[in-house]
C-alpha cells in the first residue's frame, strides 16, 4: 500500500486537508484569486466548509513549507462521465472532478521566483493523488470545468487535459455539467 503522506508534501510545500489547522481559517480569508475566476474565491472562503461537512468535496490547501503562507487550493471529489457515443446511446465512466483549483495571487506576488505553480501543483501533488486513489477506488478520469478563456485552456492541455469533440461537448454541457459550472469547458484526462 502507497503512504498517501509521501504525496502531501515535498522540500517546498506541504499539502493539508481543509481543516488540518485553526491557522487555515485565516489563511483562507486572505486568499485572494486576483481575476475574473472569483467564484473559486468565492468556492474557498464561503462554500467550502458547508461541502466539507456534507461530504460532497475535499479541500486541500497547499502551503509553503518555510514561511507557512497558502500558495494555491484545490477541491476533488468523485463524479460520473456521460458520453455520448453514437446518434442517442451514450456510455458512462467513473471519475475524480478537479472541482476548484486556484493559485493564491498573494503569494505569486510575493514569490516571483515560483515560476508555473499551478503546473507544478497539479503534477506533484493532485495527479499523484488521483492516481493514489485509483488505485482503491474504480476511477479512470480526471475531469475539470475550465473557465473559458483561451490561454487557461491551453494551459490545461499542457497539463494532459484534452477536449472532446464539438457534439460530445455540447453533449456533455446539456446533460451533466453542475450550475456551478456554467459557461465552463469540459476537459479531461485518462488516469
Amino acid at each position: 500500500m502507497a503512504d498517501c503522506n509521501e504525496l502531501f508534501s515535498d522540500e517546498d510545500f506541504v499539502v493539508e486537508h481543509l481543516f488540518a489547522s485553526p491557522e487555515n481559517a485565516r489563511l483562507i480569508q486572505d486568499f485572494s484569486v486576483g481575476n475574473d475566476a472569483m467564484g473559486l474565491e468565492m468556492f474557498l472562503k464561503e462554500v467550502s466548509e458547508q461541502e466539507e461537512k456534507e461530504k460532497q468535496t475535499r479541500t486541500y490547501l497547499i502551503k509553503d513549507r518555510y514561511t507557512g503562507e497558502l500558495a494555491c487550493y484545490f477541491s476533488m471529489r468523485t463524479g460520473l462521465i456521460t458520453l455520448q457515443i453514437e446518434g442517442d446511446s451514450f456510455d458512462s465512466l467513473s471519475a475524480l472532478e478537479l472541482s476548484n483549483f486556484a493559485m493564491n495571487q498573494k503569494y505569486k506576488a510575493a514569490h516571483p521566483n515560483v515560476k508555473k505553480g499551478g503546473a507544478y501543483f497539479f503534477k506533484r501533488f493532485i495527479l499523484p493523488l488521483a492516481n493514489f486513489v485509483s488505485e482503491y477506488v474504480g476511477v479512470s478520469t480526471l475531469y475539470i470545468y475550465a473557465l473559458p478563456d483561451d490561454r487557461l485552456i491551453d494551459h490545461y492541455k499542457k497539463m494532459g487535459f484534452s477536449r472532446l469533440p464539438v457534439d460530445q461537448e455540447k453533449f456533455v454541457q446539456s446533460h451533466v455539467k453542475p450550475k456551478y459550472d456554467e459557461g465552463c469547458i469540459f476537459m479531461y484526462q485518462i488516469l
